[in-house]
C-alpha cells in the first residue's frame, strides 16, 4: 500500500486516527487531515502502514516507506524526514504543544503546513464530549465523537492536554500570553474572551441540534408502534413534547397575566428558558398558541380506523411510514386514541386530494390519447407501431402507465411493468381495469363539461406518451431484475426522498411540490439572501389550489426575513403588488390583508413597517369597501399607537394613497381628525410626511367634495384665531405654525381650483403654441402633490390657464368667478384681520405669516398681488402725512401688519418698481412711527426679518440714509437705533463703506439724543468687526463720548455706554476689552461714587454691576485685576452699601473671589460655565443670594450674562 500510495504522487497522514485503525475503511472526520501535503521542494512521503500496537511512536511514518528517489540520493546519510510526518506524529501522540510551536515557527518562516493550520483552526478539534471510558485504557475507535485526538468520550489521560472549558483556536490563540514578558493589554484580552465566547455558543447550538435529533428517537420505533396498535398503553411523555408544551403553557399564563403562575412555573422548570423558542429545540417550528390550538380543535372531524374506505388501500405500514408523528397534526387531547384519530384524518384527507389528482390527470390523458388515436386512424397508421401496444376495444379509455401519486406525477422508480414480458392484451386489460376500478371511485369524472377537458388536453404536454426505453433481449425473470435494480442506492422512504422521486408533468402538479417543498427551504437559506425566494414564494402562492398552502405561503413570505431593511422591504412589497394584480380584489382582501392584520402590533419596527406601507402598496388592488373600512382602521390604529417614527412616517404615506382611492364621503371628517393628529405628531419625520403625501392626496377629494373652501380652509383660519384669542398671555406656537403651515401647503390647491373653475376654463384647448411657463413663475413645491402642474393634469395645460388666467385678470376682472372672488373678498380680509392680532414681538409668528403670505402671492401671480392683495393691505394701513397724529393710523402701524406686508407681500417681486415701493414704504413707516413717538417694534420687525438675507442688506442701508440725513432729530434717532439690528450679517465691506460714515455723520449731530442712540450701533461693530482700522476708528468715537468734557453731565449717554460694555464685552476682542472696556469701567465707578442724585447714582451703580456681573466671567489677567477690575468693584460697592444691601452681598463674594486668585497668583485658563451663586463662599451667603435674586430691579437680559460661559 505504501508503495501504491508513493506512485500516486503522495500520501495522507490522519492525526485524528491510532495507528491501530488506521487499516480501517477512512472516513470523514471533524478535523479532516486526509488531504495530501508535500514539502515545498521535496518529496511527497507515503501512506502509513498499520502498527502492531496502538500509539507507539518506534518509527517515524517518513522513514517507515521512503520514496524511492530518497533512497538513492541520501545513500551515504540519514533520509531527511518530511515536517509534515513529523507534524502528524506530534498530533497523533497528543503533543499538541509542540505541534503548536512549530506550526508558528513555520508561519514565521513563510513554510506553513495545511495539516497543522487545518488542525489549529478547526474548533472542532478542541471539544471534548463525556462518556464511559473504554476498558482497560486502550485507544478505542472515534465512535462517532469529534474528541481531542480520537480521544472522545475519555478521560484525559496521564499524556494528554487539559484545557480548560473555553474553545481556543488559531484564530483566537494570543502568542503574547506565552511571550516571556508575560504583558498583556486589556482589549487583546477582550478580543480573545469575545471570540472564544462566539465559538462556544455557536458550539452550544451544535450540541442543541443533536439533542434535539437525540430527543425525537428516544423511543424506538417498535415501541412506539405498540403504542399505536394500543391505544390502552400511555406513551411517555418525551422531553422534547415536555419542554415544547411548557413553553406553550407559560406563554398562555403570560398573555392573560397570570404572572405569579408564570414565576413559579418558571421556578419549577429552571432547566428551561421560557424567553427563547430555540432553547426547546433547534431547527423546530413554533407552534400556535393553546388558544388557536383548542379553537381549531372543532375543525378536525375524527373518524376511526375502521372506516377507512379499502379501494383507498392506505395500509397501516405505509401510514406509519409517511405520517409523521405528531408532525403537522396538533395535539388536542393527551390520549391515544385521539392522536391516532387525528393522524387517520389528515391521511384521508390527504388521499382525497390524491384521488382528486388522479381523476383529473386520468381525464386528461384520456382526451389526449382519443385525440390521438383518431388522428392516427385518420393517417392510417397503426396504434401499435407508435405505443409497442396491440389495439384493445377499451383503448380510448386507458391512459399510458403512469404512476400516479399525489397530482400528476411522472413515477421515475422502477416498476415492475417495465419489466414485464407478457401477453400485450392481458396488459391492456389490466390497465383497463385499472382505471375502471379508479374511476368507479368518483361518478363526476364524466360529469366534467367537455370545454374543460377540450382546455385541459390542450394544455398537457404531447411529449408525454412518446416516451420509451430500450429493453433488453434477455431472458431473466422480473424478480431478478427487481433485486437486481435494489442495489442503487436510492432513497425514497423520507419526505425528501419521496419528492426527489416524483417529477411534476403540469403547472398544477409543479405548484403542488413547491406548496410542500417551500416550508422546508426557507428556514435554510442565509437570512441575507432569504429575498431570493420572494418570486417562488410568490408564484406558488398566487398558482396553488389550496387555501390552507396559500395562507402558509403568504405567512412565510412576511415573516421571510426577521428584520427586513429597506431594500428588502421593496422587494416584499413589489411582490405584494404583483400578486394582487394577478389574484384580483376578493383574494387580496382574504389572503393578503389577514397576514398585515397579524403584524400590525409586532415587536420589530421593521415589521410593522412593512405592515403600514403595505396598506398603501395594496390599495388600489382592494375593494372599495375595504379601503374605506378596515384598512383605514388599521392605519388610524397604528398612527395612534405606534411608537416608531419610522412606521408613522410609513402610516401617513399610506393613508395618503388611501385618500387617493377613497369614494364614501362619511369618511371624511375622520380624515379631517386624522390629518390634524398627523400636523400634531411630535415627529419632524411624521409631519414632513403629512405636507408631503398626507394633505395634498386629502385636498384633492375635499376639492372634489366642494369642501376646501366651504369648511377646511375655514375651519383651520378658525382654529389659528381662537388661539389668538387665547393666548394673549402666552400664544402656543407650536400649534400656530402647525395649523398656519397646513394652510400654505393648501395653496397650491386652492390656486387648481380657482383655475379650474373660472369663466375661460372651457376654452383653454391645447391648440396652437403655449408659452413656456417661466421657472421662477411657482414657489419651489415642497413634494409632487404639490405641483400644481400635477394637480391640474400637466404643464401644457396649466401653461394655456394660465395664458387666459392673466389675461381674464387684467382684462375682463373677476365677474361671475366664484371662486376667486371667494379668495378676495372672504379669505385674504379673514387673514389681514388675523395678521393684525400677532404680538410683533413674536419673530416666529411674523415669519411664519410672512412666509405663508410670499407663497400665497408667488403662487396666484403678479397680477392678483398688485391688484388684489396690495390694495387691502394698503386700506388697512393708511400711509399719508394727515395720518400722522391720527391715533388709529398709529395703532396699526405699530402691529405686526406692517413687517408683514414688508416682508411676505413687497418682497415677492424684485424688480425694480418692486424694491422702490419697498424702500418708499419702510421710508414712510420710519417717519411717521417717528414723529408720533410710537413704539418702533413693527419697524425693527421688519428689519431683523430683512436682514435675515443678504440680497436686502443694500436696500435697509438706503432706507437708514434716508433717516440719517432726514430734517427731524426724532427720525434721525430711530435712524441711528436701527443700525444695531441691521450690521448682524453684514459684510464687513459693507459696513465700513456705509455704516461707518453715516454713524460717524450721526455721531456729530446737533443733538444729544441722536449722538447717544448711535453707541449700540459702535457696540454691535466693537462686538461683530474683526477690521483693525475700523475698530480703531469706534474705539476713538467712544473715547471721544467717554472724554469729552461735554459730556461729563450726561446721564443718559454714560448709562448706554455701560450697558453696551455689559453687552458686548464679553464677546469683543480681547485686547478692546482689558485696554478700554474695564479701565473705563473703573473710571465711571469713581466718578459715580461723587454723584449727589441718588437716584442717578443707583441707576449708573445698577447699570455697573450688571455689566461688572457680565464681565466677571471672562479671562482677566493678574494686573488688570489688581489695577482696574478690583479696584472697580469696591467704588461700586461702596455705592451699594448706601444704595442696595441686597447687591452688596453678591459684591462682596466676588471681590473675595478676586482677592484668593490674586494671592494665588494662579492664571489659570477661563474656567467653564460659572455662576456667582456656585462661588460663594458659605451656605449662609448662597442663601441671602437666592432669596435676594427675586428683589433685583436688573434687567434679566443683563443678568443673564452673569451665567453665560466664559469666552
Amino acid at each position: 500500500m505504501a508503495a501504491a500510495a508513493a506512485a500516486g504522487g503522495g500520501g495522507s497522514v490522519n492525526p485524528f486516527l491510532s495507528d491501530s485503525e488506521e487499516d480501517e475503511p477512512e472516513e470523514p472526520r471533524p478535523g479532516g487531515g486526509s488531504s495530501s501535503s508535500t514539502e515545498p521542494g521535496g518529496p511527497a512521503y507515503p501512506q502509513q502502514q498499520p502498527e502492531p500496537t496502538a500509539g507507539s511512536p518506534e518509527e517515524l511514518p517518513g522513514l517507515r516507506a521512503a520514496a524511492p528517489g530518497d533512497a538513492a540520493a541520501g545513500a551515504g546519510e540519514p533520509p531527511r524526514v518530511p515536517m509534515d510526518a513529523i507534524a502528524a506524529q506530534l498530533l497523533r501522540d497528543q503533543f499538541l504543544l509542540t505541534a503548536l510551536e512549530l506550526h508558528t515557527e513555520l508561519l514565521e518562516s513563510g513554510r506553513e503546513l495545511p495539516r497543522l493550520r487545518d488542525f489549529f483552526s478547526n474548533p472542532g478539534n478542541f471539544e471534548r464530549q463525556s462518556g464511559t471510558p473504554p476498558a482497560g485504557g486502550a485507544l478505542g475507535s472515534l465512535g462517532g465523537s469529534s474528541g481531542l485526538g480520537g480521544a472522545g468520550g475519555r478521560e484525559p489521560g496521564p499524556g494528554q492536554l487539559n484545557r480548560a472549558g473555553s474553545i481556543s483556536t488559531l484564530d483566537s490563540l494570543d502568542f503574547a500570553r506565552y511571550s516571556d514578558d508575560g504583558n498583556r493589554e486589556t482589549d487583546e484580552r477582550v478580543a480573545v474572551l469575545e471570540f472564544e465566547l462566539r465559538k462556544a455558543k455557536e458550539t452550544i447550538q451544535a450540541l442543541r441540534a443533536n439533542l434535539t435529533q437525540a430527543a425525537e428517537n428516544e423511543v424506538p420505533l417498535q415501541e412506539r408502534k405498540n403504542y399505536k396498535s394500543s391505544p390502552e398503553i400511555q406513551e411517555p411523555i418525551r422531553p422534547l413534547e415536555k419542554r415544547a408544551l411548557n413553553f406553550l403553557v407559560n406563554e398562555f399564563l403570560l398573555k392573560n397575566s397570570y404572572k405569579l403562575t408564570s414565576i413559579t412555573f418558571s421556578d419549577e422548570n429552571h432547566d428551561q428558558d421560557f424567553e427563547l423558542w430555540d432553547d426547546v429545540g433547534l431547527n423546530i417550528p413554533k407552534p400556535p398558541d393553546l388558544l388557536q390550538l383548542y379553537r381549531d380543535f372543532g375543525n378536525h372531524h375524527v373518524t376511526a380506523r375502521d372506516v377507512v374506505d379499502a379501494s383507498v388501500g392506505v395500509e397501516d405500514d405505509e401510514l406509519e411510514a409517511d405520517t409523521p408523528i405528531l408532525g403537522t397534526v396538533p395535539v388536542f387531547e393527551t390520549t391515544p386514541q385521539s392522536i391516532e384519530q387525528c393522524l387517520i384524518v389528515q391521511k384521508l384527507e390527504d388521499q382525497i386530494s390524491v384521488l382528486n389528482s388522479e381523476k383529473w390527470s386520468l381525464m386528461e390523458q384520456i382526451q389526449r390519447l382519443e385525440s390521438e388515436i383518431d388522428l392516427l386512424k385518420n393517417e392510417n397508421f397503426a396504434v401499435s407501431t407508435v405505443y409497442g401496444v396491440a389495439p384493445h376495444p377499451s383503448l380510448k379509455q386507458v391512459p399510458l402507465t403512469v404512476s400516479e401519486d399525489n397530482g400528476r406525477y411522472l413515477d421515475i422508480k422502477s416498476s415492475e411493468s417495465d419489466n414485464k414480458h407478457g401477453n400485450v392484451e392481458e396488459t391492456s386489460l389490466a390497465l383497463s381495469a385499472e382505471v375502471d376500478s379508479r374511476t368507479s371511485k368518483d361518478d363526476m369524472l364524466n360529469s366534467v363539461p367537455s370545454k374543460e377537458t377540450e382546455k385541459l388536453s390542450s394544455c398537457a404536454p404531447s411529449s408525454k406518451a412518446a416516451v420509451h426505453f430500450d429493453k433488453p433481449n434477455r431472458k431473466l425473470s422480473p424478480a431478478f431484475h427487481q433485486a437486481l435494480l435494489s442495489f442503487c442506492r436510492m432513497s425514497a422512504d423520507s419526505r425528501l426522498g419521496s419528492e426527489v422521486s416524483r417529477i411534476a408533468d403540469s403547472e398544477k402538479s409543479v405548484m403542488l411540490m413547491l406548496g410542500r417543498c417551500l416550508p422546508h427551504i426557507v428556514p435554510n437559506v442565509l437570512l441575507a439572501k432569504r429575498e431570493e425566494l420572494i418570486p417562488l414564494i410568490l408564484c406558488t402562492a398566487c398558482l396553488h389550489p389550496e387555501p390552507k398552502e396559500r395562507d402558509q405561503l403568504l405567512h412565510i413570505l412576511f415573516n421571510l426575513i426577521k428584520r427586513p431593511d429597506d431594500e428588502q422591504r421593496q422587494m416584499i412589497l413589489t411582490g405584494c403588488v404583483a400578486f394582487a394584480r394577478h389574484v384580483g380584489p376578493t383574494r387580496v382582501e382574504a389572503e393578503l390583508l389577514p397576514q398585515c392584520w397579524e403584524q400590525i402590533n409586532h415587536k420589530y419596527p421593521e415589521r410593522r413597517l412593512l405592515v403600514a406601507e403595505s396598506c398603501g402598496a395594496l390599495a388600489p388592488y382592494l375593494p372599495k369597501e375595504i379601503r374605506s373600512s378596515l384598512v383605514l382602521s388599521m392605519l388610524q390604529q397604528m398612527l395612534m399607537e405606534d411608537k416608531a417614527d419610522l412606521v408613522r412616517e410609513a402610516v401617513i404615506k399610506s393613508l395618503g394613497i388611501i385618500m387617493g382611492y377613497i369614494d364614501d364621503p362619511d369618511k371624511y371628517q375622520q380624515g379631517f381628525e386624522l390629518l390634524l393628529s398627523a400636523l400634531g405628531d411630535p415627529s419632524e419625520r411624521v409631519v414632513s410626511a403629512t405636507h408631503q403625501v398626507f394633505l395634498p392626496a386629502y385636498a384633492a377629494w375635499t376639492t372634489e367634495l366642494g369642501n376646501l373652501q366651504f369648511h377646511l380652509i375655514p375651519t383651520l383660519l378658525n382654529k389659528i384665531e381662537k388661539l389668538l384669542r387665547e393666548g394673549e398671555h402666552g400664544l402656543d406656537e407650536h400649534k400656530l405654525h402647525m395649523y398656519l403651515s397646513a394652510l400654505q401647503s393648501l395653496i397650491p390647491s386652492l390656486f387648481a381650483l380657482v383655475l379650474q373653475n373660472a369663466p375661460f376654463t372651457s376654452k383653454a384647448k391645447l391648440q396652437g403654441e403655449v408659452p413656456q411657463i417661466e421657472v421662477t413663475r411657482f414657489p419651489r413645491p415642497v413634494s409632487p402633490l404639490q405641483d400644481v402642474a400635477v394637480i391640474v393634469g400637466s404643464r401644457e395645460q396649466l401653461a394655456a390657464l394660465l395664458q387666459l388666467y392673466d389675461h381674464q385678470l387684467e382684462h375682463e376682472g373677476t365677474t361671475g368667478w366664484d371662486t376667486l372672488l371667494w379668495v378676495v373678498n372672504q379669505l385674504l380680509p379673514q387673514l389681514i384681520e388675523i395678521v393684525g392680532k400677532i404680538n410683533v414681538a413674536s419673530t416666529a409668528c411674523v415669519h411664519e405669516f410672512s412666509k405663508f403670505f410670499w407663497r400665497l402671492c408667488r403662487t396666484f401671480g403678479k397680477i392678483f398681488t398688485n391688484t388684489k392683495v396690495k390694495p387691502q393691505f394698503q386700506e388697512i394701513l393708511r400711509l399719508s402725512e394727515e395720518n400722522i397724529d391720527s391715533t388709529a393710523g398709529n395703532g396699526v402701524l405699530t402691529k405686526a401688519t406692517v413687517p408683514i406686508y414688508a416682508t411676505g407681500v413687497l418682497t415677492c417681486y424684485i424688480q425694480e418698481e418692486d424694491r422702490k415701493l419697498l424702500v418708499g414704504f419702510l421710508e414712510d413707516v420710519m417717519t411717521m412711527l417717528s414723529l408720533s413717538h410710537a413704539p418702533l417694534d413693527s419697524l425693527k420687525a421688519s428689519f431683523v426679518e430683512l436682514g435675515a438675507n443678504p440680497a436686502y442688506h443694500e436696500l435697509l442701508l438706503t432706507v437708514l440714509w434716508y433717516g440719517v440725513v432726514h430734517t427731524s432729530a426724532l427720525v434721525r434717532c430711530t435712524a441711528a437705533r436701527m443700525f444695531e439690528l441691521t450690521l448682524r450679517g453684514m459684510s464687513e465691506a459693507l459696513v465700513d463703506k456705509r455704516v461707518a460714515p453715516a454713524l460717524v455723520t450721526l455721531s456729530s449731530d446737533p443733538e444729544f439724543s441722536v449722538r447717544i442712540a448711535t453707541i449700540p450701533a459702535f457696540g454691535t461693530i466693537m462686538e461683530t468687526v474683526t477690521q483693525r482700522e475700523l475698530l480703531e476708528r469706534v474705539k476713538m468715537q467712544l473715547a471721544s463720548f467717554l472724554e469729552d468734557p461735554q459730556y461729563q453731565d450726561q446721564h443718559s449717554l454714560h448709562t448706554e455706554i455701560i450697558k453696551t460694555f455689559g453687552r458686548v464685552g464679553p464677546n469683543a476682542e480681547p485686547r478692546f476689552r482689558d485696554e478700554f472696556v474695564i479701565p473705563h469701567l473703573h473710571k465711571l465707578a469713581l466718578v459715580n461714587n461723587q454723584q449727589s442724585v441718588d437716584s442717578k447714582r443707583l441707576d449708573i451703580a445698577t447699570h455697573l454691576f450688571e455689566s461688572y456681573s457680565a464681565l466677571s466671567c471672562c479671562f482677566i489677567s493678574e494686573d488688570l485685576m489688581v489695577n482696574h477690575f478690583l479696584p472697580g468693584l469696591k467704588c461700586l460697592r461702596i455705592d451699594m452699601e448706601h444704595l442696595s444691601p441686597e447687591h452688596e452681598v453678591i459684591l462682596s463674594s466676588m471681590i473675595k473671589e478676586c482677592e484668593q486668585k490674586v494671592e494665588n497668583k494662579t492664571v489659570q485658563e477661563p474656567q467653564g460655565s460659572m455662576s456667582i451663586a456656585a462661588s460663594l463662599v458659605s451656605e449662609d451667603t448662597k442663601t441671602k443670594f437666592l432669596n435676594k435674586m427675586g428683589q433685583l430691579t436688573t434687567s434679566g437680559a443683563m443678568l443673564a450674562n452673569v451665567f453665560q460661559r466664559k469666552k
